[in-house]
């Protein structure tokens, strides 16, 4: 069975997950695209061989539609979700499904009542690496450590509308720590500063950041977050627990090294996240066909999509109130 897939917002992520479900994932079909700009959707079906359609509901009535990738901006989400889950469609959004815990709310609302299978997009649980932590055994967790930098800070104007750091960035993290320490989070403590550009502070948010959190296994977990590490994309998580630890490392942008009297030389770190997560969105990908083809729950659902937003709201305001946040 081949999954029709109807890709709603083809920028940046939208145009990548449009090429690896045409091109790269086993079992999917791009059956139908959509963009608010006309230009570009054209400008991404074209060499696709993919039809395009003038609307999302003419998208979401088409007969080869089986589910929706939705990859717009983040404040369109929630109504998607509703209008594809009414629709009868099979949904995969980019995270977060919204920054206000009362839209992600009314949008899995409309999941839970329609029966679809939804899974958000925290593409870093199918990185091989970070997997293979998850999936080692070190016995009881007792402490998670999570590294997540950036190369270089994104626009002032993306800042302003994204949430801050901690539901633009961390979240990812806060997933992260959630699957790794295979417990929820009940207690949250943030501190953030501006250190790289003081643009940040007039946006309100901070661009360098740490988070300690609470589970309730009793696990620790540390993220630390910089949005810009001059030596490229920097993504490690460690776990130690009562029979040893496990940890990943950064892939280098190739394997090379070489060796002189002088000393030995590697290749730096990939710079953009799309150099660095490719083969993880494809295993998202083929974990989310897999789910709608067979009929099974998608692994990463409806909870993961609202836990992680919660913690980010407790971060923002254990950071304001410079105390911790219970979510007890």
């Amino acid at each position: 069975m081949s999954v029709g897939i109807g890709v709603i917002g083809v920028g940046r992520i939208g145009s990548m997950h449009a090429e690896l479900l045409a091109r790269r994932t086993p079992g999917a079909t791009v059956t139908r695209i959509y963009d608010a700009f006309e230009e570009q959707a054209h400008a991404v079906a074209r060499p696709l061989g993919v039809p395009t359609t003038n609307s999302v509901e003419a998208l979401l009535a088409a007969p080869d539609v089986d589910a929706v990738a939705i990859c717009t901006s983040t404040d369109t989400h929630a109504d998607l979700i509703v209008a594809a889950a009414e629709a009868g469609k099979a949904i995969f959004c980019e995270k977060p499904v919204s920054l206000e815990l009362a839209e992600v709310d009314r949008a899995l609302a409309a999941v839970e009542a329609a029966g679809v299978p939804f899974q958000i997009g925290f593409n870093r649980r199918f990185d091989p690496g970070h997997a293979a932590v998850a999936a080692a055994d070190v016995g009881e967790p007792h402490l998670v450590r999570i590294t997540s930098r950036d190369p270089a800070p994104p626009p002032l104007a993306y800042v302003r509308v994204s949430g801050g750091i901690f539901l633009d960035m961390t979240i990812h993290d806060f997933d992260m720590a959630r699957f790794v320490a295979k417990s929820e989070v009940v207690d949250v403590f943030a501190r953030g500063s501006v250190r790289i550009d003081e643009g940040f502070s007039e946006a309100g948010d901070v661009d360098t950041a740490v988070v300690m959190l609470e589970h309730e296994n009793g696990c620790f977990t540390t993220i630390d977050n910089s949005r810009q590490a001059v030596y490229g994309y920097d993504q490690r998580v460690e776990v130690f627990g009562a029979k040893g630890m496990a940890a990943s490392e950064n892939p280098l942008a190739n394997a090379t090294i070489v060796r002189t009297a002088e000393g030995m030389r590697a290749a730096t770190l990939p710079y953009f996240f799309l150099d660095r997560y490719v083969p993880s969105y494809l295993n998202e990908w083929q974990a989310f066909v897999s789910a709608v083809a067979t009929g099974t729950e998608p692994v990463v659902g409806k909870h993961d999509a609202r836990a992680p937003l919660v913690i980010g709201l407790a971060a923002w305001q254990s950071l304001r109130e410079g105390q911790p946040c219970s979510l007890r």
